[in-house]
C-alpha cells in the first residue's frame, strides 16, 4: 500500500531536515499513564523518511500533483511502501466502567524538525512535532468463493444409530451488514428428539506478540424452536446478522478502527497476504450450530446432549469504488 504526503512550511529554513515517521503500534494504556511515560505501546514496524532536505522524488498521483499546486514550490512529496503483513487497524471495545484509551492497533504518521541529522534516537520537543492518526483498512476480495461445510454424526447412549448433522453458508465471504443464511440438515436416526436448534456467530480476537492468546465473543445468536423427531430428517435455512450495534457492551469485543469512528463496524476478518507470521491483533470468525437432543421421558432433561457443528465465516467491508488505497495528506 503506497501512501502519498505532502509536507508544506512556508517558513522552512534551509539549516534544518525535517522527517516523518510512519508507525504501526500495539497500545494498552490510561491516559493518567500516558502522562508520565509508563504507557504500554509496542511498535511492530517503523518507518522513517526524510522529507526536507528532498533524498527522493515519489510517483505523483494525480490527487498528488492537485495537492502540490495548492503548496506551491514548497511543498514535499513523500512516499511510504506498507509491509503486506502489516494487520489492520482495531480496537477492543472496553467495558461501561472502563476508562482510558482502549487496547488495539494504531497507525500514526509523525512529522518533526530535527535537530540532529542521523540520530534516530533524538528526543524531539512536543512543538516541532504533529501527528496524524490513519487506519490500515482491509476490504473483501472481489472474488467471492462458494461457502464452506461441515459434517459430523454422533453416537448416543442407549441408541444404535447416531445422528446426523451438516452445515453450510451459502458464500465464502459476507459483507456487514448482510444477513447470513445457515443451511443445516438434520438425519436423526436415533431414538431421541432434537429439541432446538442454536445458530451463532463467535468472533476469534488473536493477540500476537511475545507469545498468542485467543479470546472468544459470541456476537450474534439466535435459537429456533424446530423439533426433530426420531427417524426423521429436517433440511432448513436459518438466517442470522452480526451487528455492532448489539454487541456496545460487550468488553473485549474487537471492532475496525476506532471506537468514536462513525462508520466502525465489527472487526473485519484479517486476511494474510505475506509468508510472515503477522503479529498485532488477529480476527476470525465462525459459524456454530448446536443441537439440543433430548431423549424424552422422565429423564429427558437430565440425559440431554450438545450436537456442534461449526464453519469459517469471512465477515468484511466491501471496496468502495475509485481509488482508496492511496492516502493523501497535507502536514502543516
Amino acid at each position: 500500500m503506497n501512501h502519498n504526503n505532502t509536507v508544506y512550511n512556508a517558513t522552512i529554513s534551509f539549516s534544518i531536515t525535517v522527517y516523518v515517521y510512519l508507525a504501526c503500534a500495539f497500545r494498552y494504556g490510561s491516559d493518567d499513564l500516558d502522562v508520565i511515560g509508563l504507557s504500554f505501546r509496542r511498535d511492530i514496524w517503523v518507518k522513517r523518511v526524510q522529507v526536507y532536505p528532498a533524498t527522493e522524488n515519489p510517483t505523483k498521483t494525480p490527487m498528488l500533483e492537485s495537492l502540490l499546486k495548492k503548496t506551491g514550490d514548497q511543498g514535499c512529496p513523500f512516499a511510504f511502501q506498507m509491509p503486506t503483513d502489516l494487520p489492520c487497524s482495531v480496537s477492543l471495545q472496553p467495558g461501561p466502567g472502563d476508562s482510558g484509551k482502549a487496547c488495539g492497533v494504531d497507525f500514526e504518521i509523525k512529522a518533526f524538525i530535527a535537530n540532529e541529522a542521523d540520530n534516530p534516537d533524538e528526543v524531539i520537543d512536543k512543538k516541532d512535532t504533529c501527528r496524524l492518526m490513519i487506519r490500515k483498512i482491509q476490504f473483501a476480495p472481489a472474488n467471492n468463493k462458494a461457502g464452506p461445510k461441515a459434517e459430523l454424526s454422533k453416537q448416543f447412549m442407549m441408541s444404535d444409530k447416531p445422528v446426523h448433522l451438516e452445515i453450510s453458508i451459502e458464500k465464502e465471504c459476507y459483507y456487514h451488514g448482510d444477513p447470513i443464511t445457515v443451511k443445516v440438515k438434520i438425519n436423526n436416526e436415533t431414538n431421541k428428539t432434537v429439541k432446538k436448534i442454536k445458530v451463532s456467530v463467535e468472533q476469534l480476537t488473536s493477540v500476537v506478540l511475545y507469545c498468542s492468546d485467543t479470546y472468544t465473543k459470541e456476537v450474534c445468536s439466535q435459537e429456533f424452536a424446530e423439533t426433530v423427531n426420531a427417524n426423521s430428517t429436517l433440511d432448513k435455512s436459518f438466517q442470522i446478522i452480526p451487528l455492532l450495534s448489539n454487541n456496545k457492551e460487550k468488553r473485549g469485543l474487537a471492532v475496525d478502527g476506532r471506537l468514536k469512528d462513525e462508520d466502525t463496524n465489527l472487526a473485519s476478518t484479517t486476511l494474510s497476504q505475506g509468508d510472515k507470521e503477522m503479529q498485532g491483533i488477529i480476527i476470525s470468525y465462525k459459524v456454530k450450530v448446536n443441537l439440543l437432543v433430548s431423549s424424552g421421558g422422565l429423564l429427558g432433561g437430565l440425559t440431554g446432549s450438545d450436537v456442534t457443528a461449526e464453519v469459517p465465516l469471512t465477515l468484511m467491508s466491501p471496496k468502495p469504488a475509485g481509488e482508496c488505497s492511496i492516502l493523501h495528506i497535507i502536514v502543516i
